[in-house]
């Protein structure tokens, strides 16, 4: 037995007198946990647990309302604002906002991120706030004289970073879908930023690991930076931080795009070669887009359009699946993995030529998700040998009709049954690794997530083409794939993941373990996986995922398997047939923490 401590997060005075939320000061809470299979095994899993510091829960099962997000404060958050009735937008906007101050590594206002949600009436929307290439922006940027990418010129430094769209997003959510006020919401990320937070292992690993690349990139100190080592339990406090979110507070969007904030973001892009200017900050607009949706028997599924190409690709695969008997054919059985990695393999193959940003390239989604096409793709397919992928091609649809494990997703529900699944992203850890000198946050390194020169791959392994060509004020592709899932007419699933190019398969092998294998919510998060991108042309294998015995017939078939640590890191809520919501985190982040009332 583990026995923790735990400590009341934040008390909120009465939101009619007061819109603060502030630490409850000195009044500690000390009782005993057990804690659940599920923290034990993140223990396991992944580096050691937040559970050190606040009590995690990997899975839990609430009456009314549930938020699943990527750390333990960031969920209380969430669920406070739900209990002073909030809806899940609001406290999926809370959430964001906090985790920019207690996940630098992946939350954040530096970089952007993509939203889905669900309203009680049933009525879905989707809402686009990628990052943006700035208007200086070439096709050729990244290319030496010779034509040749240049190593890391897109991942580190200033000239990495796009546009950011997160504060953006947040605002245009509230204004639109928003209950409480929007001071009430960002007041917690402002009062964690000032008073500060006692950091999680994972992120002393992650801070002491980056110190080099924090000090290579930022001339002067910032709160990242310590002389000593980062140790359990360290207190971060981000003053420069706390002010930038006030001016966010008092001016809403102006107080990041404009004045300050603005002035701060173009000093930092002149110390490193930065392209962001005072006008495409200026000039930066959320969109609100038609999701992509499809029927897989009786479930409705519905996800992220273009510039995510993760949205019509699950719904690709779902499609595909749907002629063939999986659940006869069982879990990770031999014919399951090699279907599944056969027609992820063609699906990917479409993403490299098909799908960047709509406003620039005409994305041909109906063409993608018809079924005459799809099954024209899976024509080749031979149950009994690979296909090696260089002898797949995009598809052909005339004839028919005319990403880091850095990303972080946040699942929330409310009482009166609104749904959000909201994925956000610096694309790697901790971005650019730039500090925005004064302004307290990081930058993104988005700009990697566009083609860079066709053919070659960028940090994921991904390959693209002209469709996401770098162009300026163009969105880049991305993976990020929330998604939402009704079952009869009712809500059935909300999730989504961090992951680079493997949110994608892992969004929906924990659909298909629930759908046909029948598997409980957490049990579905925690299964092995796999992944298969087209190039390069291999099966990405998880440790705990398929027996050595599959394993030998799967290269007997013709496959390559290379065995990684872990892939993408899967949040989910999912309501039960007795009503109730079931919230579960992935063990693969142990901070990853879900809590419901």
């Amino acid at each position: 037995m583990l026995f923790v401590f735990h400590y009341s997060l934040f008390t909120f005075n009465s939101i009619n007198n007061r819109a603060k939320m502030k630490p409850t000061p000195n009044f500690f809470l000390f009782f005993f946990i057990f804690l659940s299979s599920q923290s034990i095994l993140a223990q396991q899993v992944g580096s050691p647990s937040g559970a050190e510091v606040y009590p995690i829960s990997k899975s839990t099962i609430s009456d009314q309302a549930m938020v699943v997000s990527p750390h333990p404060i960031s969920s209380q958050v969430g669920l406070d604002i739900l209990k002073q009735g909030g809806n899940a937008i609001d406290a999926a906007i809370a959430i964001q906002f906090a985790i920019a101050v207690v996940y630098p590594r992946a939350g954040n206002i530096g970089g952007g991120g993509l939203m889905v949600l669900r309203t009680k009436d049933g009525k879905f929307e989707a809402l686009d706030y990628r990052e943006k290439a700035p208007a200086k922006a070439g096709r050729d940027m990244y290319l030496d004289a010779q034509g040749n990418v240049v190593p890391r010129l897109s991942i580190e430094g200033h000239l990495a970073a796009g546009v950011p769209g997160t504060v953006a997003g947040m605002i245009a959510a509230h204004k639109k879908h928003g209950k409480l006020p929007f001071k009430v919401l960002i007041q917690p990320a402002i009062d964690l930023a000032k008073e500060g937070y006692k950091i999680t292992q994972g992120e002393v690993d992650r801070l002491n690991g980056n110190q080099a690349a924090f000090k290579k990139y930022n001339a002067e100190d910032n709160a990242l930076v310590k002389a000593d080592p980062w140790k359990l339990g360290d207190v971060l406090v981000q003053p420069n931080l706390a002010a930038t979110l006030e001016r966010i507070q008092k001016k809403g969007k102006a107080g990041f795009y404009k004045g300050q904030t603005a002035d701060y973001i173009v000093a930092e892009m002149g110390k490193g070669n930065g392209l962001i200017s005072l006008q495409d900050l200026k000039n930066y607009d959320a969109r609100w887009r038609q999701p992509v949706e499809a029927i897989y028997k009786n479930y409705h599924i519905v996800s992220m359009p273009p510039p995510s190409s993760g949205g019509i690709i699950i719904l690709q695969l779902m499609k595909i699946m749907e002629r063939f008997p999986l659940a006869e054919w069982g879990f990770q059985s031999l014919n399951t993995v090699h279907l599944m990695a056969e027609a992820e393999r063609r699906v990917y193959a479409d993403r490299a030529q098909y799908m960047g940003d709509p406003d620039f390239f005409q994305v041909p989604q109906d063409s993608l998700l018809n079924d005459k096409y799809l099954r024209q793709r899976m024509s080749n397919y031979n149950p009994t040998q690979a296909t090696p992928s260089k002898d797949i091609l995009a598809g052909d649809f005339r004839s028919i009709s005319k990403e880091s494990f850095e990303t972080e997703h946040t699942s929330v529900v409310d009482a009166k049954g609104n749904a959000v699944a909201v994925t956000t992203t610096l694309n790697s850890n901790f971005g650019n690794k730039v500090m925005v000198h004064g302004a307290g946050f990081l930058l993104n390194n988005e700009m990697d997530d566009f083609s860079a020169k066709a053919g070659v791959p960028n940090q994921f392994g991904l390959v693209g083409s002209e469709a996401n060509s770098i162009q300026p004020n163009k969105r880049m592709l991305s993976a990020m794939s929330p998604t939402i899932v009704e079952k009869d007419g009712q809500l059935f699933l909300v999730l989504g993941a961090p992951g680079g190019s493997t949110i994608i398969t892992a969004v929906f092998q924990v659909m298909m373990n629930v759908i046909e294998f029948g598997m409980p919510l957490d049990e579905a998060i925690k299964a092995g996986r796999f992944h298969n991108q087209w190039l390069p042309d291999e099966i990405w294998v998880e440790k705990a995922a398929l027996t050595p015995e599959l394993r030998k017939e799967l290269e007997l078939l013709g496959h390559k398997l290379r065995e990684v640590n872990y892939m993408a890191v899967v949040k989910a809520i999912m309501r039960l047939p007795n009503g109730k919501l079931h919230g579960a985190g992935d063990p693969r982040n142990p901070d990853d923490d879900a809590k419901g009332y």
